[in-house]
């Protein structure tokens, strides 16, 4: 086992060529509660992410350091960008999908399925076609401490959602609690964190591998990919090498295509959920519990340029 650098570890000749020997682990910003979707703006050179318990939307950026964006924010969790540059948001409170517009204005975008309410949507990925995917969990619902208890209507599920047209479907129903979820480079596969069902003593967690349809909107296969320890998957992000950038209880994990652990990146805190950005698409943002850390990679993110 080699050492490219003092916080990350390789466990295989092939992350090494994904890191820097001479890049470190930086903390950006710190002081929050529970940190949660990353997102890179790249014409604004920002960084916005979400501190779900404290109920507000935050940007930041090398030039001003952090600042309050949204406030309140309905407990907005997971967040992408369209293909239109417009800011996607789930909410834990209000149990919706929303849209900020280039004018400033809000439009929900759905927060119904099959006649009954969303539980709290969690994570969301923007699809070539437009089309906006994101899981349903009801870990939102639980308490007070992200959005308030609330009653769940429906068991739950990952869907997709035509915005222009309003139409909703489940993908996917066989899950106890569907967490984060990204494309491969070439969209073929579509890869879902099964975080389990809140509550029990052994629950089901690990990665989820699915097949994309030739339609490109429905799902086949749905294999166990990959299982984190310590800890368990949440939210991660591929690289354009096809590789998983998954947070873990002790950093991020480094996931290559065939499902082998090949390195590690080392962070004091629990990584929620991370995303690549900065100038090149290259620089790691992680959202580690109650602070906001980065690294410079050797590789780019898939969807990159944002």
């Amino acid at each position: 086992m080699s050492q490219p650098s003092s916080c990350t570890e390789s466990y295989d000749p092939r992350f090494e060529a994904l890191v820097l020997f001479n890049a470190e682990l930086e903390q950006l910003a710190e002081g929050f509660r529970w940190l949660e979707g990353p997102v890179w703006f790249g014409d604004q050179r920002c960084l916005f992410f979400s501190d779900i318990p404290g109920n507000r939307t935050l940007r930041w950026s090398e030039q001003h350091g952090v600042s309050t964006f949204l406030e309140p924010s309905e407990f907005a969790n997971g967040q992408t960008r369209d293909r239109q540059g417009r800011l996607i948001q789930c909410h834990h409170r209000s149990r919706c999908l929303t849209r900020l517009e280039h004018n400033g204005s809000i439009t929900t975008l759905v927060s119904q399925a099959h006649g009954h309410r969303l539980n709290a949507p969690n994570d969301v990925v923007v699809k070539s076609d437009g089309s906006i995917w994101f899981s349903d969990p009801l870990y939102g619902l639980l308490n007070d401490y992200e959005g308030g208890r609330q009653r769940s209507e429906q068991p739950p599920a990952l869907y997709r959602l035509n915005p222009s047209s309003g139409e909703i479907e489940a993908v996917a129903t066989d899950f106890d609690g569907p967490n984060g979820l990204a494309f491969s480079p070439d969209e073929q596969l579509l890869y879902v964190a099964e975080s389990g069902a809140p509550g029990v003593p052994e629950p089901r967690q690990y990665i989820r591998r699915f097949q994309v349809n030739g339609d490109g909107r429905s799902l086949s296969g749905g294999e166990i990919f990959h299982k984190i320890s310590p800890g368990w998957a949440d939210g991660f992000r591929v690289d354009e090498h096809g590789n998983l950038w998954c947070g873990a209880a002790d950093g991020v994990h480094v996931i290559a295509p065939d499902g082998a652990l090949i390195g590690k990146v080392l962070v004091p805190k629990r990584v929620s959920n991370l995303c690549f950005g900065d100038r090149y698409g290259s620089r790691l943002f992680m959202c580690a519990s109650t602070a906001i850390y980065s690294l410079f990679t050797a590789t780019r993110g898939a969807t990159w340029p944002q």
